[in-house]
């Protein structure tokens, strides 16, 4: 099922893990938002810095550690996902527990493994 997935920590460059998710989550056919430290591009999708223009998200994926999310959890958290991906460095208990109490899944895994395994 296609979903709307924002990737936060985005990276213009191939060899990082978010940009790797961003190709995957495009063949997967899903419809991908990318924020990231400056403007760019990643697989053909904009980079942007904030979160303006950005709504109706199904999935947060993190690819920032807990001390770059927390200027931008309250924006996170507006957002009303249904899930937040912590991929592996991003575990954030805080940010966590707050996501839960608001009824939002959280899931402590790897976006490309859960996309090759099709349990995205």
């Amino acid at each position: 099922m296609k979903k709307r997935v924002l990737v936060i920590g985005a990276s213009p460059k191939p060899h990082r893990f978010s940009h790797m998710a961003i190709k995957k989550l495009l063949q997967n056919n899903h419809e991908v938002f990318a924020i990231g430290s400056r403007e760019d591009f990643a697989a053909g999708i904009p980079i942007q810095i904030g979160f303006e223009g950005i709504e109706n998200i199904d999935t947060i994926t993190l690819y920032i550690n807990q001390g770059n999310q927390k200027p931008i959890e309250k924006s996170i958290l507006e957002l009303k996902p249904k899930r937040i991906i912590f991929n592996p460095g991003t575990e954030n208990s805080g940010l966590a527990s707050k996501a839960k109490e608001l009824g939002i899944e959280v899931v402590s895994d790897c976006t490309l493994v859960m996309l090759g395994q099709g349990s995205f």
